[in-house]
């Protein structure tokens, strides 16, 4: 199971929300593209970025940040928040970066997921932000009627690469994540998913990846700023 540190952007500077609450924003860093060099060099082999910002506009904000960091970093690199349309996709898969996460688009237009991931095979995330057990969209500001599994399941023969599924009650809130729906999820598609919102312990992530369901990874990141998770131990531990 893969570990994600996540590298939240507003504003250009690393932050974690509670509750995805831009009001209620900690920052971590004025230099996100040193934290990723940090996570790097203590041996991850992924990044998760979000632009919180562009997740709110529409379209990227945090540019600078997100494309210093894919200059300096080796490892690959996953990016959500703004992203919606084959235009700005195209752009960033063409800066290097690994793999887009769709969110809000998948709800308002999942033919363009679609389309993306035929066109960028291999290059596509769905982003599902969910409360309650409804997805949210828009920087989780809007709430919907439209169930997670439903929504996932819907992509299955659409060629993504892999589900971000995060419970935003849980986010940032050091609480622990939502392992019963993470697992009813994965065992209800055939789509890897990545679990985020709440992972504060090393414990958290022995329990995802126990979890009866074969996830993909677990992103984290408020507890691998406030050192909750020493994240050498933990790439160790999930090797085993």
């Amino acid at each position: 199971m893969i570990l994600y540190p996540a590298i939240d952007l507003k504003d250009g500077q690393a932050v974690r929300l509670l509750h995805g609450d831009m009001d209620r924003a900690t920052v971590f860093s004025d230099d996100p593209a040193a934290q990723a060099r940090d996570f790097v060099a203590a041996g991850c082999s992924w990044l998760h970025l979000v632009d919180l910002n562009g997740a709110f506009a529409g379209a990227p904000v945090n540019a600078a940040p997100v494309e210093a960091i894919l200059k300096e970093c080796s490892v690959p690199v996953q990016l959500g928040g703004g992203i919606r349309d084959m235009a700005t996709i195209e752009t960033w898969l063409e800066k290097g970066l690994h793999r887009v996460i769709l969110g809000t688009v998948a709800v308002e237009n999942p033919d363009l997921v679609r389309e993306a991931a035929r066109t960028f095979p291999g290059h596509v995330a769905v982003g599902i932000d969910a409360r309650n057990g409804y997805v949210a969209t828009k920087g989780w500001a809007e709430e919907t009627d439209i169930q997670v599994t439903d929504l996932a399941k819907s992509f299955e023969d659409a060629g993504v690469s892999a589900i971000i599924y995060t419970d935003i009650l849980r986010d940032g809130a050091m609480g622990g994540p939502n392992i019963e729906a993470t697992a009813e999820l994965a065992q209800a598609v055939s789509i890897p998913v990545i679990a985020s919102g709440g992972v504060s312990s090393l414990d958290d992530l022995i329990a995802l990846r126990d979890c009866g369901a074969e996830l993909n990874g677990a992103i984290s990141g408020r507890a691998l700023y406030d050192g909750a998770i020493d994240l050498k131990e933990a790439l160790v531990a999930l090797k085993t």
